[in-house]
Protein backbone atom coordinates (compact mmCIF):
# COMPACT_ATOMS: atom_id res chain seq x y z
CA UNK A 1 0.00 0.00 0.00
CA UNK A 2 0.97 3.14 -0.82
CA UNK A 3 1.47 5.41 2.25
CA UNK A 4 2.79 8.68 2.65
CA UNK A 5 3.50 10.85 6.31
CA UNK A 6 2.96 14.48 5.16
CA UNK A 7 2.41 18.10 6.61
CA UNK A 8 1.80 21.34 4.72
CA UNK A 9 1.32 25.31 5.64
CA UNK A 10 -2.29 26.67 6.48
CA UNK A 11 -3.03 29.71 5.95
CA UNK A 12 -6.03 29.49 7.71
CA UNK A 13 -5.24 28.23 10.77
CA UNK A 14 -1.46 29.94 10.79
CA UNK A 15 0.81 26.58 11.33
CA UNK A 16 1.42 23.51 9.65
CA UNK A 17 -1.11 20.87 9.22
CA UNK A 18 0.26 17.21 9.32
CA UNK A 19 -1.79 14.50 7.39
CA UNK A 20 -1.38 10.89 6.59
CA UNK A 21 -2.46 9.21 2.80
CA UNK A 22 -2.54 6.09 1.68
CA UNK A 23 -3.42 4.37 -1.34
CA UNK A 24 -2.49 5.39 -4.98
CA UNK A 25 -6.13 6.05 -6.71
CA UNK A 26 -9.75 6.47 -6.47
CA UNK A 27 -12.28 8.33 -4.91
CA UNK A 28 -10.84 10.39 -1.76
CA UNK A 29 -12.13 10.26 1.90
CA UNK A 30 -11.12 12.28 4.56
CA UNK A 31 -11.07 11.07 8.05
CA UNK A 32 -11.78 13.47 11.05
CA UNK A 33 -10.13 11.60 13.95
CA UNK A 34 -11.44 11.06 17.24
CA UNK A 35 -11.32 13.52 20.30
CA UNK A 36 -7.42 14.20 20.76
CA UNK A 37 -7.11 12.14 17.70
CA UNK A 38 -3.92 12.42 16.01
CA UNK A 39 -3.25 11.93 11.75
CA UNK A 40 -1.86 8.69 12.68
CA UNK A 41 -4.91 7.69 14.76
CA UNK A 42 -6.92 5.38 11.90
CA UNK A 43 -3.99 3.11 10.78
CA UNK A 44 -2.83 2.93 14.49
CA UNK A 45 -6.12 1.21 15.76
CA UNK A 46 -6.00 -1.02 12.48
CA UNK A 47 -9.31 0.83 10.54
CA UNK A 48 -7.48 1.58 7.23
CA UNK A 49 -6.73 -2.39 7.56
CA UNK A 50 -10.08 -3.07 7.52
CA UNK A 51 -10.60 -1.55 3.92
CA UNK A 52 -6.84 -2.27 2.84
CA UNK A 53 -8.00 -4.28 0.09
CA UNK A 54 -10.03 -1.37 -1.85
CA UNK A 55 -7.02 0.77 -1.17
CA UNK A 56 -4.65 -1.54 -2.69
CA UNK A 57 -7.14 -2.08 -5.88
CA UNK A 58 -7.22 1.68 -6.58
CA UNK A 59 -10.66 2.22 -5.64
CA UNK A 60 -10.10 4.60 -2.23
CA UNK A 61 -7.28 6.94 -1.26
CA UNK A 62 -7.58 8.19 2.23
CA UNK A 63 -6.75 10.94 3.89
CA UNK A 64 -5.92 11.40 7.89
CA UNK A 65 -5.88 15.10 8.36
CA UNK A 66 -5.09 16.15 11.90
CA UNK A 67 -7.64 18.32 14.06
CA UNK A 68 -7.76 21.19 16.24
CA UNK A 69 -10.32 20.18 18.54
CA UNK A 70 -8.38 21.19 21.64
CA UNK A 71 -8.73 24.73 20.64
CA UNK A 72 -12.24 24.39 19.61
CA UNK A 73 -14.65 21.71 20.98
CA UNK A 74 -12.95 20.12 23.67
CA UNK A 75 -11.21 23.67 24.67
CA UNK A 76 -11.16 24.05 28.43
CA UNK A 77 -12.77 27.93 29.65
CA UNK A 78 -14.25 28.82 25.62
CA UNK A 79 -17.50 30.25 25.59
CA UNK A 80 -19.49 27.98 22.40
CA UNK A 81 -19.62 31.19 20.61
CA UNK A 82 -15.72 31.10 20.68
CA UNK A 83 -15.50 27.44 20.11
CA UNK A 84 -17.49 27.38 16.97
CA UNK A 85 -15.08 30.52 15.81
CA UNK A 86 -12.11 28.17 16.00
CA UNK A 87 -13.77 25.16 14.58
CA UNK A 88 -15.00 27.50 11.62
CA UNK A 89 -11.19 28.75 10.53
CA UNK A 90 -10.61 24.49 10.59
CA UNK A 91 -13.56 24.44 8.47
CA UNK A 92 -11.85 26.66 5.96
CA UNK A 93 -9.03 25.22 5.97
CA UNK A 94 -10.36 21.81 4.65
CA UNK A 95 -12.48 23.50 2.30
CA UNK A 96 -10.10 25.90 0.82
CA UNK A 97 -6.35 24.45 1.37
CA UNK A 98 -6.90 20.97 2.42
CA UNK A 99 -9.53 19.67 -0.47
CA UNK A 100 -7.94 21.79 -3.23
CA UNK A 101 -4.32 19.62 -2.62
CA UNK A 102 -6.16 16.52 -2.60
CA UNK A 103 -7.75 17.48 -5.81
CA UNK A 104 -4.55 18.62 -7.68
CA UNK A 105 -2.76 15.87 -6.56
CA UNK A 106 -5.51 13.12 -7.20
CA UNK A 107 -6.85 14.87 -10.19
CA UNK A 108 -10.30 14.03 -8.97
CA UNK A 109 -12.98 16.26 -9.59
CA UNK A 110 -16.15 14.95 -8.19
CA UNK A 111 -17.20 14.89 -5.00
CA UNK A 112 -15.39 12.95 -1.88
CA UNK A 113 -15.99 11.11 1.19
CA UNK A 114 -16.11 11.79 4.99
CA UNK A 115 -15.77 9.79 7.72
CA UNK A 116 -14.84 9.29 11.17
CA UNK A 117 -15.51 7.72 14.62
CA UNK A 118 -16.84 9.52 17.64
CA UNK A 119 -16.18 13.18 17.42
CA UNK A 120 -14.82 12.47 13.69
CA UNK A 121 -18.43 10.98 13.15
CA UNK A 122 -19.78 14.77 14.25
CA UNK A 123 -17.19 16.08 12.02
CA UNK A 124 -17.85 13.85 9.06
CA UNK A 125 -21.92 14.49 9.28
CA UNK A 126 -21.23 18.42 10.10
CA UNK A 127 -19.00 18.58 6.77
CA UNK A 128 -21.27 16.35 4.53
CA UNK A 129 -24.54 18.52 5.68
CA UNK A 130 -22.37 21.96 5.19
CA UNK A 131 -20.75 21.40 2.15
CA UNK A 132 -22.73 18.63 0.26
CA UNK A 133 -21.45 19.60 -2.94
CA UNK A 134 -17.88 18.96 -1.97
CA UNK A 135 -19.30 15.28 0.19
CA UNK A 136 -21.28 12.82 -1.55
CA UNK A 137 -21.11 9.52 1.27
CA UNK A 138 -20.79 10.12 4.71
CA UNK A 139 -19.88 7.20 7.11
CA UNK A 140 -20.56 8.64 10.63
CA UNK A 141 -19.78 6.12 13.36
CA UNK A 142 -21.05 7.04 17.73
CA UNK A 143 -20.91 10.61 16.84
CA UNK A 144 -23.03 13.28 18.86
CA UNK A 145 -24.99 15.76 16.37
CA UNK A 146 -26.01 18.35 18.67
CA UNK A 147 -23.39 21.10 19.42
CA UNK A 148 -24.85 21.39 22.85
CA UNK A 149 -23.02 18.30 23.95
CA UNK A 150 -19.77 20.55 23.54
CA UNK A 151 -21.29 23.81 24.12
CA UNK A 152 -24.39 23.73 26.38
CA UNK A 153 -27.13 25.73 25.74
CA UNK A 154 -26.19 28.44 23.11
CA UNK A 155 -29.05 30.13 22.97
CA UNK A 156 -29.37 32.25 19.80
CA UNK A 157 -25.53 32.36 18.80
CA UNK A 158 -25.45 31.50 14.89
CA UNK A 159 -21.74 30.88 14.81
CA UNK A 160 -22.47 27.56 17.38
CA UNK A 161 -25.93 27.09 15.46
CA UNK A 162 -24.55 26.70 12.08
CA UNK A 163 -22.31 23.75 13.50
CA UNK A 164 -24.98 22.15 14.91
CA UNK A 165 -26.50 19.87 12.62
CA UNK A 166 -29.53 18.72 14.31
CA UNK A 167 -30.72 22.25 14.73
CA UNK A 168 -29.90 23.91 11.71
CA UNK A 169 -30.33 20.62 9.39
CA UNK A 170 -34.00 20.88 10.86
CA UNK A 171 -34.86 24.45 9.65
CA UNK A 172 -33.29 24.35 6.31
CA UNK A 173 -35.62 25.19 3.80
CA UNK A 174 -33.35 26.00 1.08
CA UNK A 175 -34.36 23.94 -2.13
CA UNK A 176 -30.74 23.61 -3.16
CA UNK A 177 -29.16 21.85 -0.24
CA UNK A 178 -32.14 19.59 -0.15
CA UNK A 179 -31.71 18.83 -3.49
CA UNK A 180 -28.28 17.85 -2.30
CA UNK A 181 -28.86 15.76 0.49
CA UNK A 182 -31.50 13.87 -1.30
CA UNK A 183 -28.61 13.01 -3.80
CA UNK A 184 -25.78 12.01 -1.37
CA UNK A 185 -25.49 8.92 0.47
CA UNK A 186 -25.99 9.42 4.23
CA UNK A 187 -24.62 6.26 6.45
CA UNK A 188 -25.03 7.16 10.68
CA UNK A 189 -24.69 4.08 12.71
CA UNK A 190 -24.06 3.68 16.37
CA UNK A 191 -23.71 0.94 19.13
CA UNK A 192 -26.33 0.09 22.14
CA UNK A 193 -23.61 -1.07 24.31
CA UNK A 194 -20.81 0.74 26.77
CA UNK A 195 -20.42 4.12 26.49
CA UNK A 196 -22.96 5.00 23.70
CA UNK A 197 -25.66 6.40 25.71
CA UNK A 198 -25.89 9.76 24.45
CA UNK A 199 -24.49 8.95 21.06
CA UNK A 200 -28.16 6.24 21.12
CA UNK A 201 -29.71 9.25 21.39
CA UNK A 202 -28.20 11.78 19.23
CA UNK A 203 -28.57 8.95 16.20
CA UNK A 204 -31.85 9.18 16.98
CA UNK A 205 -32.28 12.90 17.22
CA UNK A 206 -31.02 13.09 13.49
CA UNK A 207 -32.91 10.20 12.13
CA UNK A 208 -35.82 11.69 12.87
CA UNK A 209 -34.83 14.97 11.18
CA UNK A 210 -33.45 13.36 8.10
CA UNK A 211 -37.21 11.59 8.00
CA UNK A 212 -38.88 15.01 8.65
CA UNK A 213 -36.86 16.49 5.39
CA UNK A 214 -37.26 13.76 3.41
CA UNK A 215 -34.16 13.07 2.99
CA UNK A 216 -32.17 9.50 2.55
CA UNK A 217 -30.40 8.03 4.69
CA UNK A 218 -28.98 4.53 6.38
CA UNK A 219 -29.37 4.57 9.83
CA UNK A 220 -28.18 1.62 11.84
CA UNK A 221 -28.12 0.10 15.37
CA UNK A 222 -26.51 -2.03 16.57
CA UNK A 223 -26.29 -4.45 18.98
CA UNK A 224 -26.57 -4.09 23.19
CA UNK A 225 -22.90 -5.86 22.80
CA UNK A 226 -21.51 -3.30 20.67
CA UNK A 227 -19.65 -0.51 23.00
CA UNK A 228 -18.46 2.65 22.05
CA UNK A 229 -14.73 1.87 21.05
CA UNK A 230 -12.80 1.04 18.17
CA UNK A 231 -13.08 -2.85 17.90
CA UNK A 232 -16.79 -2.10 16.85
CA UNK A 233 -15.80 0.52 14.61
CA UNK A 234 -13.22 -1.66 12.89
CA UNK A 235 -16.54 -3.64 12.32
CA UNK A 236 -18.42 -1.15 10.99
CA UNK A 237 -16.25 0.64 8.83
CA UNK A 238 -15.93 -2.48 6.11
CA UNK A 239 -19.31 -3.38 6.63
CA UNK A 240 -20.36 -0.15 5.17
CA UNK A 241 -17.25 0.40 2.51
CA UNK A 242 -18.60 -3.10 1.01
CA UNK A 243 -21.60 -2.67 1.08
CA UNK A 244 -21.53 0.95 -0.76
CA UNK A 245 -18.72 -0.69 -3.23
CA UNK A 246 -21.16 -3.91 -3.76
CA UNK A 247 -24.54 -1.32 -4.70
CA UNK A 248 -21.73 0.36 -7.17
CA UNK A 249 -21.79 3.87 -5.06
CA UNK A 250 -17.88 3.61 -4.13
Amino acid sequence: MHFEKRSHWSGQLGREMGFNKYGHAGKPVIVFPSSGGSQDEFADFGMIETIANHIDAGRLTVYTPSSIDSESWLAEGKSGHNMAKAHNQYDKYIISEFLPLIRHESQWGGKIMATGCSMGGFHAVNFGLRHPDVFDVVIAMSGVYDARFFTGDFGDDMVVYENSPIDYLNNMTDAWFLDQYRQNHYIVAVGQGNWEGPHIEATRQLESTFANKAIPGWFDYWGHDVPHDWPAWRQQFPYFVNNLVGQGIL
